[in-house]
């Protein structure tokens, strides 16, 4: 059924954040399955102004050929206001959904426009004390649509906070990447790995420096790193790409995510991209039992404790070669299951239900 339909992809430029190089990998997967594939991107949060978020609106309209065979998906995550707006109640009414990267929230902060993105405190003082509002607007345009979910976690958050749509779990598909050497086998040594930003345990490193044993060592890559206090026993890389990303995984034995809280407004259950991206380079984890990374499937040491609980269950993990060696075989097993083209099933069929049930709607008129 789906053959017969154009798909309308609004999702952020490849290279802005997660989210950017997520949707390389997802439009690839999915366009063998429609009538045709035609992406609108656009920059990443914080980038754009009530009038540029206009002329996306257009733009999209503009690509919905035949409102009765198109559907228009878009990718959400905290501060995307060009999704969020651009495909709200489009002429025709196309099916429109979405993927929700940080559930329960839409989008979080739905007046941020790029004159809010540079005025931190007024960005806040408007958000935070009208959540409440706030949130009653993101149900207003959520209406009945279908949005997905990266962990069932982040499903069971929508259907709590939007029970008029549907809320649909899938999981974070594990991106290719190449053959390494064997966890057990590689340099002594853990790393951490992704996007600096609050929450996501860069300010732990000095922590689990001081408790790590010292031929343990410590190396740190990701954008924005390179811009972090240098830690006396620790290798702060900055961003990999491409061969410089392999070289990165292949000189670890484990990734450490010790993720936390990140925001004031309460707490979220997004995928973790860095996480798929150790699988995909065959490398165990250990994290914090926070949020989705409780859903933690094979593969994962998940400590329920601090910084000071995961540093201990680190050492453990990366000296005993035998544990490390069952871990990686649960990472492979893993890599070889969620491939892009498996997961997008899920999108798939929640699609074609759609599709099927607006064309019952349209049999009955």
């Amino acid at each position: 059924m789906l053959s017969d339909y154009r798909l309308v992809y609004v999702a952020p430029r490849s290279g802005v954040g997660g989210v950017g190089d997520y949707a390389d990998d997802f439009v690839d997967a999915v366009r063998p399955h429609f009538r045709d594939v035609v992406e609108h991107r656009h920059d990443g949060p914080g980038h754009d102004s009530v009038r540029d978020i206009l002329r996306h609106r257009r733009a999209i309209e503009g690509l919905v050929d035949d409102p009765e065979r198109t559907i228009v998906h878009c990718e959400l995550s905290g501060g995307s206001v060009v999704p969020f707006w651009a495909t709200w109640k489009l002429d025709g009414d196309p099916v429109a959904t979405a993927t929700v990267h940080d559930p329960p929230g839409l989008v979080w902060w739905p007046a941020r426009t790029k004159f809010l993105a540079g005025q931190k405190v007024l960005n806040h003082g408007l958000h935070y004390p009208l959540r409440a509002l706030w949130r009653r607007l993101e149900t207003a345009v959520a209406g009945e649509r279908t949005f997905f979910a990266l962990t069932a976690a982040g499903a069971d958050s929508l259907a709590r906070e939007y029970p008029r749509a549907t809320a649909a779990a899938s999981t974070l598909f594990v991106p290719e990447r190449a053959d390494l050497t064997p966890a057990e086998d590689r340099p002594l040594a853990v790393g951490l790995f992704g996007l600096v930003y609050r929450g996501k345990g860069f300010d732990q490193i000095q922590h689990l420096r001081d408790r790590l044993p010292r031929e343990i060592a410590i190396r740190v890559a990701g954008r924005g790193t390179e811009q972090l206090p240098p830690v006396d026993g620790v290798e702060i890389v900055g961003e990999v790409n491409g061969p410089d990303e392999d070289a990165f995984f292949a000189s670890i034995r484990a990734l450490v995510v010790p993720y936390g809280r990140r925001t004031i407004y309460g707490d979220a259950f997004p995928a973790s991209s860095v996480v798929t991206r150790a699988i995909a380079y065959q490398t165990p984890i250990v994290c914090m039992k926070y949020g989705a990374l409780a859903e933690s499937d094979g593969g994962a040491v998940v400590v329920d404790g601090d910084i000071t609980d995961v540093a201990d269950a680190t050492a453990a993990v990366v000296t005993d070669k035998i544990a490390l060696g069952k871990l990686r075989r649960e990472v492979e097993a893993l890599r070889r299951t969620n491939t892009p083209e498996f997961v997008v099933q899920d999108f798939l069929s929640e699609w074609n239900k759609a599709v099927g049930a607006g064309a019952s709607r349209s049999g009955a008129q």
